[in-house]
């Protein structure tokens, strides 16, 4: 079985603001480069075998200080881009109230069945991020493997990978912190959740 620990980047600019942020290449603030500063000094005793990120800059910023200080290469695949948030994008929850407040209401009563307009489907987010693992876990069967990425992207991916609707991943998932520890055991179609949203210098590195 393979050890991922699933990571959401550090904090953007769009934080305070609570805006969409899918496919916009947002930058880091200073404590999101603070919070990859923290993941990579928790890297250095956590026995990685391997790191993944999404393509987008906040992602690989905040891997790539990990990858440093490990001597790994940091590798980037585009299955873990977060989802598009179509008409969404770059807007704050108000703000798509304003122009197009049912279509909101519903996303909010559904997730999956009512997306953002002219957004991505979850399941096929999730699907796609599954492969990722899916992918990773064959090719490294006992490996320790740290994976950064997005909020929703992982939040849908859990509940994909441990058999939760998808539609309540704002429920069972309600926050990645940014720059938080998720460790999951993945492989031969099965899934443990061994820690949720542990702070990186909390985290005791586990050999399993």
């Amino acid at each position: 079985m393979t050890h991922f620990i699933l990571v959401r980047h550090g904090e953007t600019v769009w934080h305070a603001e609570n805006r969409y942020a899918g496919r916009t290449d947002v930058p880091l603030t200073d404590l999101g480069r603070e919070q990859a500063a923290t993941l990579a000094t928790w890297a250095t005793t956590a026995h990685l075998t391997g790191i993944w990120s999404s393509p987008l800059s906040r992602a690989r910023l905040t891997a790539a200080p990990a990858a440093a200080a490990c001597g790994l290469t940091p590798h980037v695949d585009e299955r873990l881009y977060e989802l598009d948030f179509g008409r969404g994008e770059g807007l704050t929850r108000d703000e798509m109230r304003t122009r197009f407040p049912e279509r909101v209401a519903a996303f909010l009563a559904d997730p999956v069945a009512h997306h953002l307009p002219d957004g991505e489907h979850p399941r096929q987010a999730a699907e796609r991020a599954a492969d990722c693992l899916a992918d990773l876990a064959r090719a490294h069967p006992d490996g320790r493997i740290l994976v950064v990425a997005h909020s929703t992207l992982l939040r849908i991916l859990l509940c994909h990978l441990l058999g939760i609707p998808l539609a309540d991943y704002r429920r069972v998932f309600p926050r990645l912190h940014n720059g938080a520890l998720t460790e999951i055991r993945h492989g031969h179609g099965r899934t443990a959740l061994l820690s949720l949203n542990t702070p990186a210098l909390a985290q005791a590195p586990a050999l399993h």
